[in-house]
């Protein structure tokens, strides 16, 4: 064999051997960075129903990567919170309504040791055109403690509701074109939607002077009160998420129950509010958005809610106030003041019936 083609043939050997290295090289890589790949990126799947109130929550591609951080992926489905006990819970990781009484139900669904959670909460308020709002304080119905910002006077506006009180027997009103009718709050159907079943409980609270219903007797006393505030506002949403949006976009009705989270997160936001007025009712109830364990992996998630500094700054960015950590929601809000009550000052909250009798109370307002 001459020189050239022995040289020839030991460079093919070489480049086979060096092909093979190279190939089982690549090989490792492959699956060293797939392993990698599978150990930095694990996350655990929780199923949940929540109230529609957190969707935006939950949406938020922010609150996606912090949960992501931190080894969680969340598919969350909504519901009115006074429903999810029809739901098969059986299929879910926890369940977050949008307050304690229904959750208290759930949770003697639940085999999950320990009680429910409450990452943050929410105070209802009303909110109301700058024309309306000023009317109503003319009228006696409310305060203003500057242009976007007072209460409303719930003995008084009860009193209003009770005698079918119109627009145009307040005094004001008539420089108000869209001022017409009866005086009414917008709320959520209170048989199914969390802030609709609050309203009527502090609206029973104040009308039955200042006693929480605890029985069918005490029912009874406010019911036809009950009836005539459901009654007048016709056909119902089961969220606060549409009225909301309509009262922003400039119709419906100038007066609509929601949660302070709402208009919080709209400034944070910096959406434009327009007109808007936060009434606070003087006798009001907070909403605790409340989570419930169904699994070991739904009470995980639920205490890194409540524990996780990034995701409690998310919450506040969407309105909540985190339990425990007030300073965090008065600094996000400081530049909004005008708007935003942070220390909720002078405001009584309602105590809240038991789920039981708070159906009950719902239901009777149907007929």
């Amino acid at each position: 064999m001459g020189f050239r083609e022995h040289a020839s043939r030991v460079r093919r050997i070489v480049g086979i051997v060096l092909a093979v290295l190279l190939i089982g090289g690549v090989a490792v890589a492959v699956v060293a960075g797939r392993d990698s790949k599978d150990t930095s990126t694990a996350t655990k799947t929780v199923r949940g129903v929540i109230g529609s109130e957190k969707a935006e929550f939950f949406a938020d591609p922010e609150v996606v990567k912090a949960l992501a951080a931190k080894g969680f992926t969340v598919k969350a489905e909504t519901s009115g919170s006074w429903a999810m006990d029809q739901l098969p819970l059986k299929d879910y990781d926890f369940a977050f309504p949008g307050s304690k009484a229904p959750a208290d139900e759930l949770q003697r669904r639940s085999s999950v040791k320990g009680g429910p959670i409450r990452p943050f909460y929410s105070p209802l308020v009303v909110v109301a055109h700058r024309g309306a709002a000023q009317v109503l304080a003319d009228n006696g119905l409310a305060t203003l403690s500057g242009k976007s910002s007072g209460k409303l006077l719930m003995a008084p506006y009860l009193k209003a509701a009770k005698a079918d009180r119109t627009w145009q027997q307040l005094k004001g009103a008539g420089k108000h074109a869209e001022l017409t009718g009866t005086v009414f709050i917008t709320s959520t159907d209170p048989v199914a939607s969390n802030s609709g079943a609050l309203y009527l409980a502090a609206a029973s609270y104040v009308a039955d002077g200042g006693r929480v219903a605890a029985d069918e007797a005490a029912v009874d006393r406010t019911a036809p009160l009950m009836k005539k505030l459901i009654q007048v506002q016709g056909a119902q949403q089961t969220s606060s998420d549409a009225p909301f949006r309509d009262f922003i976009s400039g119709v419906g009705n100038p007066l609509v129950l929601v949660y302070e989270s709402q208009v919080a997160s709209l400034l944070l936001q910096k959406q434009e509010p327009g007109d808007l007025v936060v009434l606070y009712p003087d006798t009001t109830v907070s909403s605790d958005h409340t989570l419930v364990p169904l699994t070991d992996s739904g009470r995980q998630f639920g205490e890194l809610l409540s524990t996780d500094r990034r995701l409690r700054e998310l919450a506040v960015r969407h309105g909540f106030r985190p339990q425990g950590a007030a300073a965090e929601f008065t600094a996000a809000t400081a530049g909004h003041t005008d708007y935003i009550d942070q220390q909720l000052t002078g405001i009584r909250q309602a105590p809240v019936p038991t789920a039981t009798v708070l159906r009950a109370m719902a239901r009777r307002t149907r007929g």
